[in-house]
C-alpha cells in the first residue's frame, strides 16, 4: 500500500512539473512573439522590455536576441555585453561572433572586429564571410600579403563572386603582379560588364 501511495505522489509531482513547464514555455513563446512584432515596426525599446520579462543570464537564445535588439537601437555597449555573454555560453557559435562584429564595427573597434574574424576562422576556416571581410581589413591597412591569402581562398571557393574577384585583382595589382591582376580584372568585367573598378584597374596596367 505504501508503495502505491509513493508512486501516486511521484506521478502527481511529475504531472504538476509538466504543467508548469508547459505554462512557462507558453509564456516564453508569447514574449518572443511580441518581441518580434515590436521589432518589425522599429519599436526596439518595447521589444527589449518584452524580453526582460524572461531574461536569464545563462540562456543563449535570449542573450543573442538582446544583443541584436540593442544593436538596432544603437545601444552598442549594451549590445556588446549581451553578445559577449552569448559567446561565453556557446564559444563555438559563429552566429554570436558575427553578431558582436556589428556593434564593434559601428563603434570602429577594428582590432576587436579582426579578433572575432580570426576566432571564426579557427572554428570554420572556410567561412567566406569572415575570410572576405578580414581580407578587406588587411587591404585597407595596405597589408596586401595577408589580404591576398584571404581573397584567394574565397575566390577558389566561389570563382564567380564578383566582390572577391575584384578585391583579389586590386590586391594582386598592389603586390606588383600585373599579369595575374589583368586576368582577374577581365574576369570581373565578364561577371559585371563595363565594371568601372575593373576598367580603372586595367588602365593602370602597362
Amino acid at each position: 500500500m505504501e508503495n502505491i501511495i509513493r508512486k501516486t505522489v511521484t506521478v502527481c509531482f511529475l504531472i504538476m512539473a509538466m504543467i508548469i513547464s508547459a505554462q512557462n514555455q507558453a509564456i516564453w513563446q508569447q514574449v518572443f512573439y511580441k518581441s518580434y512584432e515590436a521589432e518589425k515596426t522599429g519599436k526596439y525599446t518595447i521589444a527589449i522590455n518584452e524580453l526582460k520579462k524572461v531574461y536569464k543570464t545563462d540562456n543563449y537564445f535570449v542573450n543573442i536576441r538582446m544583443g541584436w535588439l540593442h544593436y538596432l537601437s544603437r545601444q552598442h555597449a549594451e549590445a556588446e555585453k549581451y553578445y559577449l555573454n552569448a559567446i561565453r555560453l556557446k564559444p563555438y557559435s559563429i552566429e554570436a561572433r558575427f553578431g558582436i562584429v556589428k556593434p564593434y564595427s559601428a563603434t570602429e573597434q577594428w582590432e576587436k572586429v579582426k579578433q572575432q574574424y580570426h576566432q571564426i576562422l579557427k572554428i570554420d576556416p572556410q567561412n567566406t564571410i569572415a575570410n572576405y571581410w578580414l581580407g578587406v581589413i588587411y587591404y585597407n591597412r595596405k597589408d596586401y600579403l595577408n589580404a591576398v591569402k584571404l581573397f584567394e581562398k574565397v575566390v577558389n571557393l566561389y570563382p564567380l563572386d564578383y566582390d572577391s574577384v575584384i578585391m583579389l585583382a586590386w590586391t594582386k595589382l598592389n603586390l606588383g603582379k600585373q599579369a595575374e591582376a589583368s586576368i582577374l580584372f577581365n574576369h570581373a568585367i565578364t561577371l559585371r560588364p563595363n565594371d568601372e573598378s575593373a576598367t580603372s584597374g586595367l588602365k593602370l596596367i602597362k
